[in-house]
C-alpha cells in the first residue's frame, strides 16, 4: 500500500521509486523495460518499492530506457470526411492498444495550415513517427526531398514514389469489384463520380475503374465532383450524361445518396432504370431507399495495418513500401440488370 506521504503528494512517480529503492530513475526504468543487465538483488528492490508506493509505470517512464516518447503524430487531411475521419479513429484505437498516444494536427485546402506546418509542428512535439492521413497529392509533395526526422507513412493509396511507405485500402481492387459487378448484371455503358482527383483514394479508385472499364471494352463516362451530395443530386436531377448510361459509380456514399434523390426528382428509378453503387459503406448506406451497393473499407483493419508499419519503422525493422488491406463488396438493392433501352 502506498505510505500516507505518497498519497498527499498525488500519484507516485519514478523519482519516489528510485528514491524509496535507493537507485537512479534510469536503473527503475530498465527494470520496468525488462531489461536483463540488472542484479537481482536490485531488481528486487525495485519492484518492492513499486508494491510499496503503488506505482503503476506510465508510457514516459517506458520511454525513459528506449529512448522513444511512445507517441505518433497523425495529420490528417480534411478531417471533415468519411474516410480520414474513421481512418484517424481507427489509427488512434490500434495506438493505444499498444501504449501509444496520439497528436492529431489538421490541414484542409480551406485553411493556411499546411502539411509543412503540420510535420514542423509535430517534430517539435517529439513524436516517434508520423502518419500522413488521405493526403492530397499537395500534401506529399511536401515529403519530397524534406528531412523528416522521423519515420513517416503514408496512409493512401499512392505508389508513384518507391521511397515513400504507404498503407491503404486497396482503392482499386474496389473499383474493379464495382465493373465486374455491373458487367456481370449487363451494363455496357457506367458513369462514374469521381472524388476530387487530387486526392489520393479518389484517384486511384477512377484509373482503377477506367482500366477496368477499358478491358472489358465498355462505355466509360466520367464527372468530376467534390464528394457532397449536393453534387450528386445535380447531377441526378439535371445532367445530360444519366441518359447515355445504365449505372452510375459514385466515389463516396454522400454522393451516392444525392444522385439517388435527383434521380428521384427526374422520375428515374433506381435499380428498375439506373444501377447506383457507391464507396465506403457509410453506416446510413444500408438505410438509402433502395439500400445501397457498396464498397466497404475496413477502417479498423486499416489502422492496425497503419499502426504495425509505425512500430516496425520506430524498431528499425523493415517496413514494406506498398501495404494494402481489401476492400469487401456490398451488394444492396440498389443494383439491377438494365431495361432494354437504357436510362431514357
Amino acid at each position: 500500500m502506498p505510505d500516507e506521504s505518497t498519497r498527499a503528494r498525488g500519484r507516485p512517480s519514478i523519482y519516489d521509486v528510485a528514491a524509496r529503492a535507493g537507485v537512479s530513475h534510469m536503473t527503475v526504468s530498465r527494470v520496468i523495460n525488462g531489461q536483463t543487465n540488472i542484479r537481482e538483488a536490485t531488481r528486487e528492490r525495485v519492484l518492492q518499492a513499486i508494491a510499496e508506493l503503488g506505482y503503476q509505470p506510465s508510457s514516459t517512464a517506458r520511454a525513459l530506457a528506449s529512448g522513444q516518447s511512445r507517441r505518433i503524430g497523425v495529420i490528417v487531411d480534411a478531417a471533415e470526411h468519411y474516410g480520414p475521419k474513421n481512418t484517424l479513429l481507427a489509427i488512434e484505437r490500434a495506438a493505444r492498444e499498444v501504449g501509444f498516444a496520439v497528436e492529431a494536427f489538421s490541414i484542409s485546402g480551406h485553411q493556411q495550415v499546411t502539411a509543412a506546418t503540420a510535420l514542423s509542428e509535430l517534430a517539435q512535439h517529439e513524436v516517434d513517427a508520423i502518419c500522413m492521413i488521405a493526403p492530397r497529392l499537395s500534401s506529399l509533395g511536401t515529403l519530397s526531398g524534406r528531412a523528416v526526422p522521423v519515420p513517416t507513412i503514408v496512409v493512401g493509396d499512392y505508389d508513384g514514389d518507391a521511397s515513400v511507405r504507404t498503407v491503404a485500402v486497396d482503392q482499386g481492387a474496389g473499383s474493379a469489384m464495382v465493373v465486374d459487378h455491373l458487367a456481370e448484371l449487363g451494363h455496357r455503358s457506367v458513369l462514374h463520380l469521381a472524388g476530387p482527383l487530387d486526392w489520393l483514394d479518389a484517384l486511384a479508385r477512377e484509373s482503377a475503374w477506367r482500366r477496368a472499364m477499358d478491358a472489358r471494352g465498355l462505355d466509360a463516362q466520367l464527372l468530376v465532383g467534390d464528394w457532397s451530395s449536393d453534387f450528386g443530386y445535380e447531377v441526378g436531377a439535371s445532367h445530360p450524361l444519366i441518359d447515355e448510361v445504365t449505372a452510375v459509380f459514385a466515389s463516396n456514399d454522400q454522393m451516392a445518396l444525392g444522385l439517388m434523390h435527383g434521380l428521384w426528382t427526374r422520375g428515374i428509378r433506381v435499380p428498375d432504370d439506373m444501377s447506383v453503387v457507391g464507396y465506403d459503406d457509410s453506416p446510413e448506406s444500408r438505410h438509402f431507399l433502395p439500400p445501397l451497393t457498396t464498397v466497404r473499407q475496413d477502417f479498423a483493419a486499416l489502422g492496425e495495418a497503419a499502426m504495425r508499419a509505425v512500430l516496425d519503422a520506430v524498431e528499425r525493422r523493415d517496413v514494406p513500401h506498398r501495404q494494402r488491406v481489401e476492400p469487401e463488396f456490398v451488394i444492396r438493392e440498389s443494383t439491377a440488370a438494365p431495361r432494354s433501352g437504357g436510362a431514357g
